[in-house]
C-alpha cells in the first residue's frame, strides 16, 4: 500500500460526450504554427519539415466550459481555439503514419489560451514559452466524443465565437500537419500514452479576451462548448 506525505491532487479527466465516463489526461502536447494564415499574422513562417511543439500540464484543462479565470501577471490573454485529439492507446515506439488514427480515442474542441504579451516578451529573449501557456486554467475544453461515434472527418469547419460574433473559423483540411502527422511525429520523440490530449493548433483571427467576456467554441457536426472569462 502507498502512503502518500500529503493527499495527491485530483487526476484531471474529461467527460465522454452521452456518457458517464470520463477520460483521465495524462499529458496536454500542443502543436505551434499548423495553419499557415495563423502563423502569418504571427509574423512566422511555416515549415513542412518538422512540427513545433510545446505542452501544457494535465491539470490546465477547464472541461465541459463554465466560468474561466482571468489570469495573473497578463493584460493580454488570447483565445486560439483548437481541434483537440484523446488517445485511447500509445507506444514506447514510433508509431508509423498508417497506424496513428488506430490510437485516436475521441475528438473534442478546446481553447489554447495564452498570455500573448508574455509570449511576445519570450520570443524576444529566444526564452521557453512555458509561463505564456502553460498556467492555471489555460486549455478550456469540450466533452470528447468518441470515434466510433464521429469517425476521422477532417473536412468539418472548426469555429468560435466571442460575445456572439465569429473570431476565427476554418476547415480542418487546411492544418498544415495532420492528426496522423503528428501522432507520428511526437511518437519520435515521447512515449505516447492512453489519455494524451493533442490540442491541433489554431486557424487565423487570435485576438485578446476581456473580464466578462463571452465564448462559444466548436467544430461543425462534432461538438460545442461555451463559458465566459471572469474577474
Amino acid at each position: 500500500m502507498t502512503v502518500f506525505v500529503f493527499e495527491p491532487q485530483p487526476l484531471a479527466s474529461v467527460a465522454l460526450a452521452g456518457s458517464e465516463q470520463r477520460l483521465p489526461v495524462h499529458r496536454i502536447y500542443c502543436v505551434g504554427r499548423n495553419f499557415v494564415e495563423h502563423a502569418k499574422e504571427m509574423g512566422a513562417e511555416v515549415s513542412r519539415g518538422t512540427p513545433i511543439f510545446f505542452m501544457k500540464p494535465a491539470d490546465a484543462i477547464v472541461p465541459g466550459g463554465g466560468d474561466v479565470p482571468y489570469p495573473p501577471g497578463t493584460s493580454d490573454l488570447h483565445h486560439e481555439v483548437e481541434l483537440v485529439v484523446a488517445l485511447g492507446s500509445g507506444s514506447d515506439a514510433v508509431i508509423a503514419l498508417d497506424d496513428a488514427l488506430a490510437h485516436v480515442h475521441s475528438y473534442g474542441v478546446g481553447l489554447d489560451l495564452t498570455r500573448r504579451d508574455l509570449q511576445a516578451q519570450a520570443k524576444d529573449k529566444r526564452l521557453p514559452w512555458d509561463i505564456a501557456k502553460g498556467f492555471d486554467c489555460s486549455a478550456p475544453l469540450s466533452a470528447l466524443v468518441p470515434v466510433s461515434d464521429c469517425g476521422h472527418d477532417f473536412t468539418r469547419r472548426l469555429w468560435l465565437k466571442v460575445n456572439g460574433k465569429l473570431r476565427q473559423q476554418a476547415p480542418l483540411s487546411d492544418m498544415v500537419f495532420s492528426v496522423a502527422d503528428i501522432i507520428h511525429e511526437l511518437s519520435r520523440l515521447f512515449a505516447l500514452r492512453a489519455g494524451d490530449l493533442i490540442f491541433m493548433g489554431t486557424p487565423a483571427g487570435v485576438a485578446a479576451l476581456q473580464r466578462g467576456d463571452s465564448f462559444e467554441a466548436g467544430v461543425d457536426g462534432l461538438v460545442t462548448f461555451s463559458g465566459r472569462i471572469t474577474g
